[in-house]
């Protein structure tokens, strides 16, 4: 049998992108960061996200079926740091980038490296996760070109470097 920690400890050595991940609706606006999250296929557009059950906002994502996932670039760090972090209200989170809305009223940061705003269209339950299969609805995408990923339990620069 694995133990957890081993397998989060390997776990750790998969390169992933670094996503907020929001919702607003009825149960109001929330947000986590996440790096369980992939695309599942483009017919109809689906990605998958996946979330700890535990978490303090996780019955607001299922009260208001809508989120986006936002992918974040570089400069984004402290975003990442901001929702990952429970020392942060929902209200202070949201105070750190600008954010608008697309069509579901998920809020989008506005210079994030791409944005999904979906539907949320099946849940499923996996051990200590939710399992969310998202329909894409809108799609916006920025200028930036230096994607926030997290390998081997740090931040790290992945993409077009400028030079001076």
């Amino acid at each position: 049998m694995i133990e957890a920690t081993d397998f989060r400890n390997a776990m750790s050595w998969l390169t992933t992108a670094v996503n907020v991940i929001t919702t607003q609706g009825a149960a109001g606006m929330h947000g986590f960061t996440a790096s369980a999250v992939c695309s599942v296929t483009d017919t109809p557009p689906t990605v998958l996200v996946c979330m700890n059950q535990s978490s303090r906002s996780h019955a607001h994502f299922i009260a208001n079926k809508v989120l986006s996932v936002n992918v974040l670039s570089t400069q984004h760090e402290q975003i990442s740091n901001a929702f990952a972090s429970s020392k942060f209200s929902s209200e202070a989170r949201f105070k750190l980038g600008e954010w608008k809305t697309l069509e579901t009223g998920a809020p989008i940061l506005e210079d994030a490296l791409v944005s999904f705003d979906c539907q949320i269209d099946q849940i499923q339950t996996v051990g200590t996760h939710s399992i969310f299969m998202c329909r894409v609805v809108a799609i916006q995408q920025s200028q930036q070109e230096e994607s926030l990923v997290y390998f081997n339990r740090a931040y790290h620069q992945v993409g077009q470097l400028e030079t001076a």
